[in-house]
């Protein structure tokens, strides 16, 4: 599991006050838990540090992150902590985040769907190494020479490890027309995604698929003969206490002021404020981190034997066992000596989220924002962390950082490319900027002439020179990102 970075605590810290971003509207807790909840709001870092670094505040980090709202809710020994919302669900509305708005969850829908299909696997309805076939009806996986004759599995659809394309799903506009969950995985209009189909042999490596994750929506609704979110919301979401969340796309019958706008990178909205996920088990679950954080208790209590809400003992340890990597089924985890973390991100047009829970401690985190900008969920996630002392979680790296001769940050400047993937770079004002998406610039921050990081990757890049001191490329995990000779978008 790649972990999000925390700092360590220290005695030192100087609690600041945080004034203009919480809604008036919260709940008062006792003196301990709102020092807590201070603390938190005040402990903000990344998973580096450098000799310029401060500890940061969440106001400022909003800010900075171009992050209009953030909803938060700390699970604490097998408990809700405290929850609480910051700056505006939708702006131009003047329109406060409380702990009742309501985001988009989207891959998030991954974890609650694997809780679902294990349900149906508890009941002996489903099996999770038979061929999935056996189970489809109304749609059938067209099988080709790429699988090799090898079937695939349910495991392997929730695992990310049935080498299935489509990693995830654009969604669509209000107002669209929108296709069948069948046409989405043959890519037949009026769906905006190729076919879901055999990218590699099955079971050969992990291979993000929000394709296979959808074929295992059909296969519950034609084993169940249910809608997917009713049957969701019957036999996982109330039974959880998830009563304010729906599967439902687009979302009817739900208060419209309760449904945060969803907002780019740069702050600007999302047209129509949010976009439809027919693909719904995959990434259609509308929520909060008060309802995430009884999926999150429950999960824990469940691994525990302490409580059957949904699953028994066997299959919640089933559903977290990883089949490949750090997979387990539905979620991604990290197992130590004392801890045993589970967690999934989820980002759709305009949102961005996180979860994590420990099923040893019964502790936990759900990070829920209308931005595109995955950062701040990061960086909560780590200052949670530290106030409450998390185990085996991680320490910041630490890097010193040195300033570059400008002539050379011009030579690095361009455009660079790899399968079909476009990073650009510029200088401003003495510094690097990388843009890997449209719209989204973040600043290279060198330890050498040539190696650097950015903050919102977690690892260390490099340049690649030839001979002729000329710029090749750059270095990321492993793989060399060419320089092209096209001028930047």
């Amino acid at each position: 599991m790649k972990r999000l970075i925390i700092y360590p605590c220290t005695a030192l810290l100087a609690v600041l006050i945080i004034t203009g971003c919480q809604s008036k509207s919260q709940t008062t807790y006792s003196p301990e838990t709102e020092a807590r909840i201070k603390l938190v709001e005040n402990s903000l870092g990344d998973w580096v540090r450098t000799q310029y670094d401060t500890i940061w505040n969440l106001q400022e980090r909003m800010k900075h992150h171009k992050v209009n709202g953030v909803s938060i809710a700390v699970v604490h020994n097998f408990k809700t902590d405290w929850a609480r919302g910051y700056g505006w669900a939708d702006v131009s509305e003047e329109r406060p985040v409380t702990v009742k708005t309501l985001f988009q969850a989207a891959s998030i829908s991954k974890s609650l769907n694997g809780v679902g299909v294990l349900r149906l696997v508890q009941e002996g309805k489903l099996d999770l190494h038979s061929d999935i076939n056996q189970y489809l009806t109304s749609w059938k996986f067209p099988y080709d020479s790429v699988s090799k004759g090898k079937h695939i599995t349910l495991a392997a659809l929730l695992s990310h490890t049935a080498g299935l394309t489509i990693h995830g799903f654009p969604g669509y506009a209000r107002g669209d027309s929108l296709p069948t969950v069948q046409q989405v995985l043959d890519g037949q209009p009026p769906a905006n995604t190729k076919a879901v189909r055999s990218f590699t042999e099955p079971g050969t490596g992990p291979v993000y698929s929000g394709g296979g994750t959808t074929i295992s929506q059909v296969i519950v609704t034609d084993v169940t003969g249910q809608a997917y979110d009713e049957y969701m919301k019957k036999y996982v979401l109330d039974p959880l206490g998830m009563k304010s969340s729906t599967f439902e796309q687009p979302p009817a019958g739900l208060d419209s002021t309760l449904l945060a706008t969803g907002y780019k990178a740069d702050g600007t909205p999302v047209p129509g404020k949010y976009h439809v996920y027919p693909e719904q088990a995959p990434a259609g679950l509308w929520t909060n981190p008060a309802d995430l954080c009884n999926y999150i208790i429950e999960t824990a209590l469940s691994y525990n034997g302490r409580s059957d809400k949904v699953l028994r003992q066997e299959f919640t340890r089933l559903r977290l066992d990883t089949v490949l990597g750090d997979a387990g089924l539905g979620v991604f985890t990290d197992r130590n000596d004392s801890s045993y973390y589970f967690s999934h991100t989820g980002g759709n047009e305009g949102f961005a989220c996180y979860y994590l829970g420990d099923a040893i401690s019964g502790d936990g985190v759900v990070v829920m924002t209308n931005s595109d900008n995955f950062s701040l969920c990061a960086e909560v996630a780590n200052s949670v962390a530290t106030v409450y002392g998390w185990t085996d979680y991680y320490k910041p790296v630490m890097k010193t950082v040195v300033d570059i001769d400008a002539a050379i940050l011009e030579r690095y400047a361009g455009k660079y490319e790899t399968g079909g993937e476009v990073t650009n770079m510029k200088t401003d004002a003495g510094k690097l900027l990388i843009s890997p998406a449209p719209g989204f610039w973040t600043t290279a921050y060198f330890t050498s002439e040539t190696d650097f990081f950015v903050r919102e990757f977690e690892g260390d890049l490099k340049f690649v020179l030839n001979d002729d001191g000329s710029v090749s490329g750059f270095i990321i995990n492993g793989t060399l990102v060419g320089k092209s000779d096209q001028p930047t978008r």
